[in-house]
């Protein structure tokens, strides 16, 4: 594909411009956190996810379009046979215009992964952490060990990574944890983001039991720190705020409480080729069998197609009790 095209952002109808990618590159995870998914879940079969070749196809048409940030997600990207292979190959792409290669991931494969992520090119990861405490852990995530991500943690910021932690506030089961999970990441030089629970995919819970909103996160930070406002952005939805006491960041992803499309500047493709305009609407565009198909002309055309309909916003809401979910795919099958 034309450097050239790089002089053809991807602005959506709305004029915001896309540079942000989240790129899965499988469904499948080692953990079933009750939140995400059910316990029994089917993962898709090996033969409809995207080889690594074509994962990379894809990442360099974005990149050729302007994107400056990938985060590879999940599932649990870690999991993927050949993973290192493939960020060593999309690590080329940071002479290329992109700025930031990324990852997500719940910590419980980081310690053997942690250096030779660094090696690689990536410099940040996000850790799913949402409970430090041993039992509520293996709750929550029902397959877990908390041990072993901890382990994963100090290993990363031993590499040379910074980790962002990422806590899923839940009514009933974590409020306990908000303010000494904030005291744990500010003692290990830790960026903390909390995130409202998202009405995707069906789950044996029903999410009003543990849908805590994150106005209420704030009111019990604020019980004993003092949170100022931040204009950073990440490039992500969280909104942020720095503790005056530490200058410790905390983040905060609010879908339900404060809706954040109106700078949404990131798309998904899922690990079968699938691109969500938007996490919480459905319009789609397959991108798997335009390139197999067509090659890089055909994947081009087609964002610029997904670009013309990407939606203004989500409609995600949780007010009431066995509502069905605002998007029947689960998270794991979005990309994380």
């Amino acid at each position: 594909m034309s450097g050239r095209n790089k002089t053809r952002p991807l602005v959506d109808s709305f004029g915001r411009r896309v540079t942000y990618v989240r790129l899965s590159v499988t469904d499948r995870c080692d953990f079933r956190c009750t939140y995400c998914m059910p316990m029994d879940m089917a993962f898709l079969p090996k033969a409809e996810i995207l080889t690594l070749e074509e994962i990379a196809a894809i990442a360099r048409a974005f990149v050729a379009r302007g994107v400056t940030r990938i985060r590879l997600t999940g599932g649990e990207p870690l999991v993927r046979r050949g993973f290192l292979d493939l960020v060593r190959d999309l690590s080329r792409l940071l002479a290329e215009g992109l700025e930031e290669l990324t990852l997500t991931t719940n910590g419980s494969q980081l310690a053997r992964f942690a250096g030779p992520l660094f090696e690689a090119g990536v410099r940040r990861v996000n850790v799913s952490l949402d409970s430090r405490d041993p039992d509520r852990f293996a709750a929550i995530t029902r397959r877990g060990r908390l041990a072993p991500v901890l382990e994963g943690i100090a290993a990363a910021r031993a590499a040379g990574l910074a980790v962002k932690i990422n806590m899923v506030a839940l009514k009933g089961l974590n409020e306990d944890e908000i303010l000494p999970m904030a005291d744990w990441c500010a003692r290990e030089g830790h960026d903390l983001t909390f995130i409202e629970t998202m009405p995707l995919g069906l789950i044996e819970e029903d999410r009003t039991d543990r849908y805590l909103p994150l106005t209420e996160v704030r009111r019990v930070l604020e019980t004993r720190l003092t949170l100022v406002p931040s204009p950073e952005r990440s490039g992500g939805p969280a909104r942020y705020w720095r503790v005056a006491e530490t200058g410790q960041k905390l983040g905060f992803i609010t879908p339900l409480t404060h809706n954040f499309c109106e700078s949404c500047n990131r798309v998904r493709v899922t690990a079968t080729g699938t691109l969500f305009m938007c996490l919480g609407q459905a319009d789609r565009v397959e991108l798997r069998d335009l390139l197999r198909a067509g090659g890089a002309r055909a994947l081009d055309a087609a964002l610029d197609e997904a670009m013309a309909r990407k939606p203004r916003g989500h409609d995600f809401v949780i007010e009431r009790r066995h509502a069905p979910p605002a998007v029947d795919r689960h998270m794991s099958m979005t990309g994380g």
